[in-house]
């Protein structure tokens, strides 16, 4: 039993090995082949705190809330107050104070993060956060006028968002701070008033 034990831990490593090295072909590996990741890691020392807390929103959703999907089942996700329409609603959780999220034809659309929320982007990004936080870590996003402030407030939106995949949208205010973070799918993503 332990000969065999040994030979598939052998057999793994070199399969792990064999299928990871790179080409012999006399010339120096470039340092591109290495894998790397969308975010940059070179000014991040450690993790941010959110994500010791679990408190972390994604492109995929907020914990067990995910975008493309019915808000939980037995979840601390409900509607609470009046709703807006029959199609368009909106829940919220006693355990993210300041988020909330929209359901259209019984799936998630969208999650947004306010004022209240302590909830943050992987990146450390939040609530709060600067501009040139932001732009630091989401270069190449598009910029807009805010609807209802006047510049430098603007809306900072994910380039990726026409593609229907979930996508990122940051609110900025007038003092170039984040007021309101979106994760979510078009047309959804860019309502301005709730649900609309």
């Amino acid at each position: 039993m332990k000969n065999i034990l040994v030979a598939s831990a052998l057999a793994c490593a070199l399969a792990a090995c064999s299928s990871q090295a790179p080409e012999q072909t006399g010339e120096a590996t470039p340092a591109a082949a290495e894998p790397t990741s969308a975010v940059p890691t070179a000014d991040v020392a450690e993790p941010p705190a959110a994500i010791s807390d679990g408190k972390i929103l994604s492109l995929e959703g907020l914990g067990n809330l995910r975008i493309g999907e019915a808000a939980p089942a037995g979840s601390s996700w409900a509607e609470r107050g009046a709703q807006e329409s029959d199609t368009c609603r909106t829940i919220t959780s006693p355990d993210y104070p300041g988020v909330y999220a929209i359901v259209e034809q019984g799936k998630v659309r969208r999650i947004t993060l306010g004022q209240r929320s302590t909830v943050k982007l992987v990146e450390g990004i939040g609530v709060g956060s600067t501009e040139a936080d932001v732009k630091k870590w989401f270069a190449g996003f598009r910029e807009e006028a805010h609807k209802y402030e006047p510049a430098p407030a603007k809306y900072l939106t994910a380039p990726n968002a026409e593609s229907g995949d979930p996508a990122l949208r940051f609110e900025i205010g007038q003092d170039r701070k984040v007021k309101l973070i979106h994760v979510g799918t078009m047309p959804v993503l860019e309502y301005v008033e709730g649900c609309s």
